[in-house]
């Protein structure tokens, strides 16, 4: 099926459509992908995702063989598109279905291989269902030719991973099944400085920003902020062995992104490329990449060859902030999980996930399990918004 095209219906009737599956991001010219990604998130252009891989980052061997969807219209236009994979495993992903692939397993069903429609490697909500504005294309469509080919390939399922609440709504309609998660990402409400921002918190959580953030000055590190081709191949090789120390730690097994991928991703997104790092007597020791977007800071990846307190909050959160305040940003997104982080101003919110299940029995099972899930994971954030640092109306402001 990879570049055949397959007709499809709309439900309406409407008009026809087709969709093609494709085995490279370079089978679809870059002009017609970002023209439905659009400019608002880096992780869904044709350059990232392209970069993944380039650099060997994202094949077969490592259990992502790229299937990415694509929707165009009798005259041949690309409508919508959607980044999407043919999963051997569950890893890399951020939202877990390993019950699930168990469930169906032990009943004599198989489970993988899966189509996962996401951004591989990255917990960052965003965008999964790409329609190019004014084709009037509902994301229903897109829905159903990615079922479509779910069953023509014999595969178990399809999942789109941290979409958008929108998609999220879409699929719902469309009969797909739908999970809550939950992140903490900080707003900007206008702050001028980083005083500013610690000016809206209580006393002592102010207090405790400010006492790490002098420690962390006082380690004797140098602390800088670069971009785009302020980044040179040294600190490209150095940020490798920053990554490699943090999956050798978390997971003691060979990572998905190779020493390729990074000079890759700097060539390719220029500016849109944040990296803070520190240096010890003009070595790199330690750093947290982001991508920039048209309304976010998005916290990549974080990796460290010493063992400094408050450092991974300085370069994480804190520089995080103060390049949003800086550049007027609306919001910074810090990666999936860290309760930690709402004491340091980045407040819970929910994400998203629809999934469509090939196997009725799992399908039941999994929707009654979702149901339950969703109800104690509102729940959830909501007793997290309880824990927020900033002051609360009629709290005497200190300094």
């Amino acid at each position: 099926m990879p570049g055949e095209r397959h007709p499809l219906a709309m439900p309406d009737g409407s008009r026809a459509l087709s969709l093609s599956l494709h085995s490279r991001i370079a089978d679809i010219p870059a002009a017609e992908w970002d023209a439905c990604a659009g400019g608002d998130n880096p992780f869904v252009s044709h350059a990232f995702l392209a970069a993944l891989e380039d650099s060997g980052s994202v094949t077969a061997r490592t259990g992502w063989l790229p299937q990415h969807a694509a929707l165009r219209d009798t005259e041949g236009r690309l409508v919508a598109c959607a980044p999407c994979y043919a999963k051997s495993h569950s890893r890399g992903e951020y939202v877990f279905d390993y019950a699930w692939a168990d469930a169906l397993e032990r009943s004599g069903g198989r489970y993988y291989p899966k189509l996962q429609v996401c951004v591989p490697f990255s917990p960052v909500p965003g965008p999964r269902l790409l329609v190019r504005p004014g084709t009037g294309v509902p994301v229903a469509a897109l829905a159903q030719g990615l079922a479509q080919a779910c069953e023509e390939l014999g595969t178990s399922s399809v999942h789109v991973t941290f979409c958008t609440a929108g998609e999220w709504t879409a699929l719902g309609e469309a009969g797909w099944l739908r999970r809550l998660g939950v992140q903490f990402h900080w707003h900007n409400a206008g702050y001028e400085s980083f005083d500013d921002f610690l000016g809206a918190l209580s006393s002592r959580k102010r207090k405790a920003i400010r006492r790490e953030r002098r420690d962390a000055a006082a380690s004797g590190l140098t602390l800088r902020t670069l971009r785009g081709h302020e980044i040179t191949p040294r600190y490209w090789a150095a940020f490798h062995r920053f990554y490699r120390s943090t999956t050798d730690k978390k997971w003691g097994r060979s990572a998905y992104l190779t020493p390729q991928f990074w000079p890759l991703l700097g060539e390719r997104l220029g500016d849109a490329v944040v990296l803070m790092v520190a240096e010890q007597d003009g070595d790199p020791v330690a750093g947290a990449l982001n991508l920039l977007g048209r309304e976010a800071l998005y916290g990549r990846n974080w990796g460290s060859l010493i063992d400094m307190p408050f450092l991974h909050f300085e370069l994480c959160y804190y520089r995080a902030i103060e390049f949003a305040i800086e550049n007027r940003l609306p919001r910074v997104e810090a990666g999936a999980q860290g309760e930690h982080k709402i004491q340091r101003g980045y407040l819970p919110v929910p994400t998203y996930s629809a999934h469509w299940i090939a196997h009725p029995g799992l399908r039941r099972g999994v929707a009654d399990f979702l149901v339950h899930e969703r109800r104690a994971m509102e729940q959830e954030i909501a007793e997290l918004a309880t824990l927020s640092p900033f002051r609360r109306g009629g709290e005497e402001e200190e300094t």
